[in-house]
């Protein structure tokens, strides 16, 4: 079993991390932070390495690079975890990767948005509320 700190780029990630390593030590589960680059991200990327290199990007560098984001997260949070990077829908692969992980708790923030905010965009937070199958612990982090 481990606990998972699900992060993306914004500066909820310290406190996400910060709440998984007080679950960790508090049921003695290591601790993994997890960050996703979207589909979208991805295409960027390419995008801009295509046009200066001329080359596309594997899929297994993209995926390096997502644990890369989670490793720097984890190094100015100075917590022991270990990365893990992802590459598609956000909340589906922290969801996925939950469950196949077997992960006793899911660490999650997500950002003070309207109701009409959600129900035009969505919300990240909110699948992950709704279709993981452990607990997820939902930061409010201004």
């Amino acid at each position: 079993m481990t606990i998972i700190a699900a992060i993306d780029r914004s500066d909820r990630a310290p406190a996400i991390i910060e709440e998984a390593k007080r679950l960790g030590e508090a049921f003695d589960e290591p601790v993994e932070v997890v960050h996703v680059l979207s589909r979208d991200e991805f295409v960027s990327l390419e995008q801009t390495n295509v046009s200066e290199t001329g080359d596309t990007i594997p899929t297994q560098e993209v995926v390096e690079i997502a644990a890369e984001i989670a490793a720097e997260a984890i190094d100015r949070s100075d917590v022991e975890a270990t990365p893990v990077g992802l590459l598609g829908d956000p909340a589906d692969e922290i969801v996925d990767y939950a469950a196949d992980e077997g992960a006793s708790y899911l660490v999650v923030a997500g950002r003070k948005r309207s109701p009409v905010g959600k129900a035009l965009f969505g919300s990240v937070v909110q699948s992950i509320l709704l279709n993981a199958s452990c607990p997820v612990v939902s930061l409010r982090v201004e």
